[in-house]
């Protein structure tokens, strides 16, 4: 898990990660045998037996530092990855935290560009709310909402939700899957844990090797084992029609 990519060294969330650093870590990967690939590709995989060796990278918001720091390096290290987007902030800023410097977010010409140039494209909602505390039609905007306008955007629903924030409850699961997600991606989602409540790793700029085997080795440990769920080795393509194998 992700989120910024940028030299910026004013950072009191831990959400940057220094592009030197990203490319030690992709190198990390690459130097074990292991490939980043998005969420959607590394589920994919895994229907049809085929997910060794590879690892699932997330980009949380849609900074537009995606553009110029993260994507040419994994495209370096050729991976992939998943960007959650905020259509209801096309063109913003990271106005839901409350200190720190400002980040721009990806507009709707962006998010294109990140999607043409090979990465997964998922929703985070519109605008970033803790769906734990939003009433049923909030709720529904920003999970439904949000997958069909991103649709509108690329011409493709996303399959991927992110939870803002990592706070998710049953309601918000549920509201995830009845939209039409093919996955939900949390943080530690505990007994929630399922394909449309993933856990993920929090990767920052002070995960050099070491700390990047340990957490290789104790994620397994610290999170609930995923409950056998089937996830379709076919995925709908995009909304004019057709399967994307």
């Amino acid at each position: 898990m992700y989120h910024s990519v940028s030299p910026c060294t004013e950072d009191p969330y831990r959400i940057t990660v220094t592009p030197d650093r990203l490319d030690r870590q992709l190198r990390w990967l690459r130097n074990r045998g292991l490939t980043g690939v998005s969420v959607g590709e590394l589920l994919l995989a895994g229907a049809r037996g085929r997910a060794t060796g590879l690892v699932g990278l997330t980009f949380d918001d849609g900074y537009t530092d995606f553009l110029e720091y993260a994507l040419p390096l994994l495209h370096r290290h050729a991976c992939t990855a998943t960007v959650f987007v905020l259509p209801g902030r096309l063109g913003g800023d990271n106005a839901w935290d409350r200190e720190g410097p400002r980040k721009p977010l990806l507009d709707a010409d962006g998010i294109r560009e990140v999607s043409r140039a090979g990465m997964e494209i998922g929703s985070h909602g519109m605008l970033h709310t803790d769906l734990t505390l939003v009433d049923d039609a909030t709720l529904t905007a920003e999970v439904a909402g949000s997958r069909a306008r991103l649709a509108d955007l690329t011409g493709s629903a996303p399959q991927g939700f992110c939870y803002p924030y990592g706070l998710l409850d049953t309601r918000a699961v549920e509201a995830v899957r009845a939209a039409g997600y093919g996955y939900g991606c949390a943080i530690d989602p505990g007994p929630l844990t399922a394909l449309h409540a993933l856990p993920r790793v929090h990767i920052g700029s002070s995960d050099h090797w070491l700390r990047l085997h340990l957490k290789r080795t104790l994620h397994p440990l610290r999170r609930r084992p995923l409950p056998q769920e089937p996830y379709p080795a076919r995925l709908p393509g995009p909304a004019t029609g057709g399967d994307a194998q």
